[in-house]
């Protein structure tokens, strides 16, 4: 490894790849230490403080705190990714999409203008919601005038790390979102890291401070080759194409494969999960609804579908709503699936090129056994994905620590899962100039 990392620096290219994204990077950080002109911190504070609930957590991680402070990048490229999740939804109700989807580079171009306007506006839904939202604490001036100043500032710090990460991806090294996305999350690494060590190691003696550290980091080990084991899992159904004459060459016969992917949906399904059962939490916060020591019925409801009051040993009771965020989790991983993948148009357009699945008939058949292996292939990913996403929930319930673990659940998905591909795309840059790259080290 340590080899194959001093070769790649001794290409100019990969050299000046890797410094403009770093570069770019230190400009993402340093935004998010910049306030917002017009927020009043010291309420902001306060109020974080007196949060029990998780409905925020999972957006704090993925804006690398910024959130909390309310910086020009409180809004991080949240709304990039929603908007991109909600083009690829349309895409299935829409006509005009699914066929700008199919016109190869042009099209795609005109998805990714359309994924850029949308995430302005839904910049300044967020923006101007939570100004109001907050009410007068949350700025020092409480005036429309200040309402559009921070709607403007967050949501055009939100369209600069849309472009900051578009620049990453065509100047730099890997999928710019995606690495922005990585950098926002290990910001809090060394807080969690601490975060460990006073639950489970401070007080302790030596010897027993020794075994529970080793013990901690055998776990996270063993976590991150599972995750990897998930993300690089995949199921090749093998595909032969018959002889045809084209010409007077004689054209066909090669074997393919059709990868499945066993996380196939990715982290979506815990992303749309979280999100639902956070609404609640999320107005309840704003309304100042007490669902710490709830007397309403509102609130008993509230607390259960808050993840902060799971696996709770001394209240069993609200555990009732980690129930409906499985199913839920499990729901969206087949439903994103089927509209991620389609059986029925892979089996059509095998049949136009003359390609079968050995043993299986052409046409419908083929649909009905690549439904088969993908209803198969998607339930043991989902089991995978709830196992990682369990861990902080289980750990916070049961010892009080992991809500706020950035690395851990659907986080140590996303980080193992661009460090991989920016490793790989690192990787063929260098085997085009015959250096060996990393994976293969």
């Amino acid at each position: 490894m340590i080899r194959t990392l001093r070769d790649a620096f001794k290409i100019a290219d990969i050299r000046r790849r890797l410094a403009f994204t770093l570069l770019v990077l230190v400009i993402v950080r340093l935004g998010s230490q910049i306030p917002t002109p017009g927020i009043n911190t010291a309420y902001l504070t306060a109020w974080w403080q007196s949060q029990t609930t998780s409905a925020f957590n999972f957006f704090t991680t993925i804006t690398g705190t910024s959130f909390t402070t309310m910086s020009i990048f409180a809004l991080g490229i949240s709304p990039y990714i929603t908007s991109s999740i909600i083009i690829q939804l349309l895409t299935i109700a829409i006509p005009k999409l699914e066929e700008l989807q199919k016109e190869g580079a042009e099209g795609r171009k005109q998805i990714t203008k359309i994924t850029r306007f949308l995430t302005v506006a839904l910049a300044v839904i967020q923006s101007v919601s939570m100004a109001i939202g907050f009410g007068s604490n949350y700025l020092t001036n409480y005036t429309w005038y200040n309402v559009i100043l921070v709607a403007v500032i967050m949501t055009a710090g939100s369209a600069v790390l849309m472009w900051l990460g578009e620049q990453i991806t065509i100047k730099g090294i890997g999928n710019g979102i995606s690495v922005i996305l990585l950098i926002n999350i290990l910001d809090s690494l060394p807080r969690d890291l601490m975060s460990l060590y006073q639950h489970f190691v401070m007080g302790k003696s030596i010897a027993l401070g020794v075994v529970i550290t080793l013990i901690i980091v055998a776990l996270l080990i063993g976590l991150v080759l599972f995750v990897v084991y998930l993300q690089g899992g995949e199921r090749r159904i093998p595909v032969q194409y018959a002889k045809k004459m084209v010409g007077r060459k004689m054209m066909g016969g090669q074997s393919s494969n059709i990868p499945i992917k066993v996380n196939t949906a990715g982290v979506i399904p815990v992303i749309f999960a979280s999100s639902l059962l956070s609404i609640p939490s999320m107005v309840a916060s704003f309304a100042g609804i007490n669902t710490v020591a709830p007397t309403t019925t509102a609130g008993h409801i509230i607390k259960g579908l808050s993840q902060s009051s799971w696996c709770n040993l001394d209240e069993p009771i609200y555990s009732i709503g980690l129930l409906l965020y499985i199913v839920l989790l499990i729901f969206f991983a087949y439903f994103y699936t089927s509209i991620s993948f389609n059986p029925l148009e892979i089996a059509n357009n095998m049949k136009k090129q003359g390609g079968f699945i050995p043993g299986i008939r052409p046409g419908k058949p083929t649909s009905d056994y690549l439904n088969h292996v993908l209803n198969y292939i998607v339930f043991i990913g989902a089991i995978g994905l709830l196992i990682i996403a369990l861990i902080p929930i289980v750990l916070f319930g049961i010892f009080g620590v992991g809500s706020s673990l950035s690395f851990l659940g659907t986080s140590l998905i996303i980080i193992v899962g661009v460090i991989l591909e920016t490793l790989k795309q690192i990787e063929s840059m260098m085997l085009v100039r015959n250096y060996k790259g990393f994976l293969n080290d």
